[in-house]
């Protein structure tokens, strides 16, 4: 649909500009950039120093052929550390906040399946991980923390532009 036209001696209408991003906006998103480069930091440096501790953690799930948890269980924590260092950078941050906010879903996916299926599993989330007594497990506060993480990652799908990241400084 057309904006109106232009009356005689009157400039023309120009299409409608982006409004400026509101400098709490940036800071913000700075804030939800570093506290997800904390989750993921935390979360694969608690794994890469035993890595069959966290392969055992993705075999506790009981989901995927063993063919796979070797694989997956020893390259995690080097994909949240990837996360970690990109965030703490702020290289790529929607591309990194859409990755973590598929990881963070395929975790409450998995901690969700296995409460269904009632496996009693400590979810290694942060390291440790594998079949514990039900009394020891916290599905759902595990689901809570998971979800609270997707709010930094969802900001930064929506509002990527943070202060004091390499996507800024590139796009000067």
């Amino acid at each position: 649909m057309a904006g109106p036209a232009a009356q005689p001696g009157e400039p023309a209408p120009t299409p409608r500009a982006r409004r400026p991003v509101p400098a709490w906006s940036e800071w913000l998103g700075t804030a939800a950039r570093l506290g997800l480069a904390v989750v993921w930091g935390w979360a694969g440096l608690a794994k890469i120093a035993d890595p069959a501790e966290a392969a055992q953690a993705v075999r506790a799930y009981e989901i995927l052929p063993e063919s796979l948890v070797k694989p997956i269980g020893y390259g995690l924590p080097f994909l949240e550390l990837a996360l970690a260092l990109l965030l703490l950078i702020g290289l790529g941050v929607r591309l990194v906040a859409g990755v973590s906010a598929l990881l963070l879903l395929v975790f409450i996916a998995g901690i969700a399946s296995a409460w269904a299926r009632g496996i009693s599993i400590d979810c290694g989330c942060f390291g440790g991980g594998g079949h514990v007594d039900e009394s020891q497990t916290t599905y759902a506060q595990e689901i809570l923390r998971d979800t609270g993480f997707l709010l930094p990652a969802g900001w930064l799908l929506w509002r990527p532009r943070t202060r004091l990241s390499v996507d800024g400084w590139l796009a000067s």
